[in-house]
């Protein structure tokens, strides 16, 4: 098998101390395949950003996006000014493509026309899709996506009019939407679905987006290896976590469900059983600009570099790819590995399947 491929690289990037040389290195020599996402976006990498607030910072966004994948930015908690404030940031800092995602419990309608003006993509992620929602998305201009967790969520987002869907398994890191690993629902809602479908949960390597994109994805929707990314907003002790980390090591709960009850997700066990050891109310303190927030015990709020306090007794979310998780990379380098590497394999397969 083979998928259609577009030579050349990826989009330009500028460089930015020495990580951001390091990228440029990098994204110079980085193949590009082009699928159905791809094409839609505007991106030459079949890679969407997992939009994880307080760990996907600018940077990140921006390296990503430079490094010819999407970039996601999670706006759940950012006010209207604010989210205009760093979407202008963006814009200026990269010539890529990147997105906005809404969570929907906590959606400010005010933010949707911000989001949609500039960015090239708005996602909505835990709630049923709303054609009405939709159709206010594009009237700005922007396409509209909507991550799912199961065969039926899919095809309302479809005949809501998004322009394509993230189906996410239940491996995936941070709060899982459906109750279906990633194959099994990829199996369904690729065999009934018309528009992209990006697949979620569990994917960190060359081989796992390789698996995805030879069934029929347009792309992959990656987190825990970029939140050891260079540009990463997470917590030293955060990373460190992940980098020792397997994928045993994890497990869907509801327990981090401060300011979001009732919605599952995955995290490292350690982190459940050293929150479940304290017992104090707060257990550190966060800092937003100029404002410093307390985080409560099993608040939802994963620890940035900002966060002091009982880092390891905090939301450390994590993915069942954890154990891929290895070293600490630029954002770049990450892309141009997988890339690269799932071309390498796609089209070994091509020729072994010939042969036969």
């Amino acid at each position: 098998m083979r998928l259609p491929r577009e030579h050349g690289t990826a989009s330009p990037v500028r460089a930015r101390g020495p990580v951001g040389r390091f990228a440029l290195a990098v994204a110079q020599f980085t193949a590009v395949i082009a699928t159905s996402f791809t094409r839609l976006v505007g991106a030459s990498a079949p890679i969407q950003l997992a939009a994880m607030p307080g760990i996907c910072t600018p940077e990140l966004v921006a390296a990503v996006a430079d490094a010819g994948g999407l970039g996601m930015l999670g706006a759940p908690l950012l006010s209207a000014r604010v989210l205009e404030a760093t979407l202008e940031q963006l814009a200026a800092s990269t010539r890529g493509v990147f997105g906005v995602n809404f969570l929907m419990p906590f959606l400010d309608p005010a933010c949707i026309p911000i989001a949609a003006r500039r960015a090239r993509v708005v996602e909505f992620f835990y709630g049923a899709p709303d054609a009405e929602l939709v159709e206010r998305v594009h009237e700005f201009g922007a396409l509209v996506s909507w991550q799912v967790g199961s065969l039926a969520e899919a095809v309302a987002a479809e005949r809501a009019g998004c322009d394509f869907v993230v189906a996410q398994g239940t491996e995936a890191g941070g709060h899982v939407r459906g109750e279906t690993s990633l194959l099994p629902l990829l199996s369904e809602v690729l065999a009934v679905v018309r528009v992209p479908v990006v697949a979620a949960g569990g994917i960190a390597t060359p081989r796992s987006l390789a698996a995805v994109l030879a069934c029929g994805c347009g792309g992959a929707r990656i987190g825990t290896r970029f939140v050891v990314a260079a540009e990463s907003g997470a917590h030293p002790s955060y990373v460190k976590a992940l980098l020792g980390a397997s994928a045993a090591d994890t497990c869907l709960t509801e327990a981090f469900s401060v300011m979001w009850p009732d919605a599952p997700h995955r995290v490292l066990r350690s982190a459940l059983a050293a929150a479940e050891a304290l017992s104090e109310d707060v257990i550190g303190e966060v800092r937003l600009g100029e404002e410093v927030i307390p985080v409560e015990r099993f608040s939802v709020m994963p620890p940035t570099s900002t966060t002091s306090g009982e880092i390891g007794a905090m939301a450390l979310y994590a993915g069942e790819s954890v154990g891929n998780v290895t070293c600490v990379q630029p954002a770049a380098a990450i892309v141009s590995e997988l890339v690269a590497g799932a071309e390498e394999l796609l089209q070994a397969a091509g020729r072994d399947g010939s042969q036969r």
